[in-house]
Formats: C-alpha cells, sequence, structure tokens
C-alpha cells in the first residue's frame, strides 16, 4: 500500500452513496421555485443534463479502472460510482415527469447532449473524456458549493425540491475531485484540462440557456422582464451564483486541486439532514 494516496480527498470527508427517492411528480407540474418561471426553468435545465452528463462521467473514470495502483483512489472511484448512478437515476425519474407535466418531448430535450456526447466518444481519446470530465465536475462542485454558501438560491422553493438539489450538491461535494485525481494518476496534462474548461463552459451554458428556452416557450409575460429579473436572481447583489467567479478562474492554475477550495465545513452543516460520515475537524 502506498504511503501517500493519489486520492486528495481529505480523509474525513467520506463518499457516502445516499440511495435517496423523491415524491416530486405533482410538483414539477407547477412553478415548483416560489411560482417564479426563470427560477424553475433554470434549476430544471441543469436537470435535463444530468442522467446522460453523468452516465459519460462514469464511463470515462471507469475506463482507467485498474490503470493506477492505490486502493484508497480506487475506493473513492467505487463511492464516486455509485453517487453519481443515484444521481442520474433520480433526475431521470425527475426529466420523465418534467417533460410529461409540460408537455415537451424528452427526447428533443437531450438531443443537443446525445449529438455532441457520441462524437466525443467517437472522436476524443479516453484520457481526452475524463479531461472533460474533471471540468464538468469542477462546475458541478463550484455549482454545489454556491448552493449552500447563497442559500437565497433556493428560498421560497418547494421543500422536496430544495432537498434535492440539497442532497445532489451534498454528494457533488463529496467527490469533487475523483476524477481530477484519476486524471492526475494517469498522467493527464495541466493544458489538457484548462482547454477542457474553456469547451465545456461554453457548452454547459449553451445547454442550458436552450433548454430553458424550450421550457419557457409558451411564458406570456414579457421575455425582456423575465432574463432582465432572472440574471439578477443568478448574478445580483444577492444572486444564487454570486462569488463563482475566483472558484472558477482557479482552475486554471497549473497547481490547482479541487480541495483547495476546502468546505468541509458547509458540507458538515447539511450533512445531519442527509445521513453519511460525520466531518469533523483532523
Amino acid at each position: 500500500m502506498h504511503s501517500q494516496s493519489l486520492s486528495r480527498t481529505p480523509q474525513n470527508v467520506e463518499i457516502v452513496p445516499r440511495n435517496r427517492q423523491f415524491n416530486i411528480d405533482e410538483t414539477l407540474a407547477t412553478n415548483w421555485h416560489g411560482g417564479d418561471a426563470f427560477k424553475t426553468a433554470f434549476f430544471d435545465a441543469m436537470s435535463i443534463l444530468f442522467p446522460l452528463g453523468e452516465q459519460f462521467f462514469i464511463d470515462s473514470v471507469k475506463a482507467f479502472r485498474g490503470k493506477f495502483d492505490d486502493p484508497e483512489l480506487e475506493r473513492r472511484v467505487r463511492g464516486f460510482m455509485a453517487q453519481e448512478a443515484v444521481h442520474r437515476r433520480e433526475h431521470q425519474r425527475y426529466n420523465e415527469a418534467l417533460c410529461r407535466a409540460r408537455g415537451v418531448s424528452l427526447e428533443k430535450m437531450e438531443r443537443a447532449v446525445n449529438r455532441r456526447q457520441k462524437l466525443a466518444r467517437k472522436l476524443l481519446t479516453r484520457k481526452q473524456q475524463l479531461s472533460g470530465t474533471v471540468a464538468f465536475e469542477h462546475l458541478t462542485a463550484i455549482l454545489a458549493d454556491a448552493t449552500f454558501r447563497n442559500p437565497e438560491g433556493l428560498e421560497g422553493a418547494h421543500p422536496e425540491m430544495a432537498a434535492l438539489w440539497h442532497w445532489h450538491a451534498l454528494e457533488e461535494t463529496e467527490h469533487k475531485a475523483v476524477a481530477f485525481d484519476v486524471f492526475v494518476a494517469v498522467g493527464g496534462k495541466t493544458w489538457r484540462r484548462r482547454l477542457s474548461m474553456v469547451l465545456v463552459t461554453l457548452e454547459f451554458t449553451q445547454h442550458v440557456i436552450r433548454n430553458m428556452r424550450l421550457l419557457l416557450r409558451d411564458y406570456e409575460g414579457s421575455r425582456f422582464e423575465l432574463w432582465r429579473g432572472g440574471f439578477k436572481f443568478l448574478f445580483g447583489e444577492k444572486g444564487a451564483l454570486r462569488g463563482l467567479k475566483q472558484p472558477y478562474l482557479d482552475f486554471y492554475k497549473k497547481d490547482f486541486h479541487p480541495w483547495d477550495h476546502d468546505n468541509r465545513e458547509l458540507v458538515s452543516s447539511v450533512m445531519s439532514d442527509f445521513g453519511g460520515a460525520e466531518v469533523n475537524p483532523i
């Protein structure tokens, strides 16, 4: 056994798969986020991306199992895959119920992501696919951090929906370094993950906006006011995504590691709501 593990997740953070299920079918037929169409569509649009995305993440990390010799990192890879599998299942249920309620085709909503993924699997090497996963995992990690750091983002949301997003954010935080550590362990290059982040940022933003437009296609009010208010909700003085600029830019540093953003205290504050290992200071 290695004297120093390839895993740089803190020893007192466990990656705990929680087999959660959420009763949200009826809620998804409504503007569940305080009656606000934009806020609801923003979260719903992200959910549409997750089942295909998380399967891609699982596959890209799984491809390198057995390519490094470290039992601790291997254990954390198993935890990562188990968490992402449950996320995939719950967001699949979420998306199917959402599309039934909204009268929109899930196949149509997923079409652009499906097309990009097929191209990626065909044209990119396994390591390049893993690099994309590393970039996506950083985006989800900083979004998860914002969920806890800026509680206004889910203020007024239906309690079951808020619980689902908090559960997802907690587990994204726990496993935020796994794909990164595997990438480093198999010789991934800094320039490659930087390039992946540029491409992934553009792709993620494009997909979320596209999905929001589909979900809001029947909105009858002023589109200008809808998006102006939405921009304030996301980036305003008490915006749901405020404070993300520096954590995002940190990823481009040569010596960056996801746990440089040590938010164990935030994780600990919500752990009691969802169960799992206690997170205590070392």
